[in-house]
């Protein structure tokens, strides 16, 4: 038998037949069960769950933003410093470009003097590395001692000091004599004389005559003394005179040539002798000269 049970129908509903209300069984309520347990939620899950899933992408996205910020900076410290390396080779180009244009703007005969004036400069140093290379040689070798450079030295001032009138020298070389004759000796015939000597090469002169003896240097004049005789740096002399000079061994020729010195003396009423080659001394020497204008260039 059944174990339905009829439920009476508030009146006031109208005249709808009552509904028969069965009794749930066992397995109807098992059935149901399941759907329930499915929508319900399970133990220990609550509705902040997805917050707490969301909080580690947060903290995700953090670092990539810091990496790429210090990509960032990274470059642009290099675009930095390419910017600089560009200032300045636009700095250097430009310099150039104004050297350039100064050439540019001149003429071409300009440009050929300047040109001229580098090869010359050129020229000269080539010159000095050469003699520096030379003299370096010459020291690295040992053919310059000290004692060759002294003696060197010596001689070259043993010349200068003769030059000067400053040592004795002695030598082959000739004797001239003027008297007077039909007219006197006078100061342009030693003036010629010794103009006659040093072109033959005369390398040392002295005359001499009573009253003294000079030594016939670079600055030596000859002047016509009053009353008679020769003023020869200030020294009066008197006839006869003699020039001694040491020089080639055909000083003698030199001065006895058509026209020379013993034709013009001859022709002016006075009196010569030549005498041959042979060992001569001049002895007459004069001070170190003080000099108060001339310096020499290192």
């Amino acid at each position: 038998m059944s174990d339905e049970k009829t439920q009476p129908i508030d009146p006031g509903q109208g005249d709808e037949p009552t509904v028969p209300v069965s009794s749930t069984p066992a397995d109807a309520a098992d059935t149901t069960t399941p759907d329930t347990a499915a929508d319900a939620p399970e133990p220990g899950d609550t509705d902040e769950r997805p917050e707490a899933a969301d909080a580690p992408d947060d903290t995700s996205n953090d670092a990539p933003d810091g990496a790429a910020k210090r990509r960032l900076s990274g470059a642009g410290a290099v675009i930095g410093l390419l910017l600089v390396l560009l200032g300045f080779t636009l700095a250097v180009q430009l310099k150039s470009n104004s050297a350039d244009e100064g050439y540019q703007s001149l003429r071409e005969e300009d440009l050929y003097v300047i040109l001229a004036d580098l090869d010359s400069r050129a020229a000269r140093l080539r010159q000095d590395i050469a003699e520096l290379e030379a003299n370096k040689r010459e020291l690295a070798s040992g053919a310059s001692s000290r004692e060759q450079i002294l003696k060197e030295a010596q001689e070259r001032a043993d010349d200068l000091g003769i030059l000067a009138g400053t040592l004795k020298a002695q030598g082959s070389g000739i004797t001239l004599t003027f008297s007077d004759g039909a007219e006197p000796i006078t100061a342009e015939h030693l003036v010629n004389a010794v103009q006659e000597l040093r072109g033959a090469g005369a390398e040392a002169i002295q005359v001499d005559g009573t009253g003294g003896s000079v030594r016939v240097i670079a600055s030596t004049h000859f002047v016509g003394a009053g009353g008679g005789g020769i003023e020869v740096d200030g020294v009066r002399l008197t006839g006869p005179y003699t020039v001694t000079a040491i020089g080639p061994e055909d000083l003698d020729k030199a001065m006895e040539f058509r026209g020379g010195v013993v034709d013009d003396v001859r022709g002016d009423g006075g009196n010569v002798i030549v005498s041959d080659p042979h060992p001569v001394d001049i002895t007459t020497v004069r001070g170190t000269p003080n000099l108060e204008y001339a310096k020499p260039v290192s």
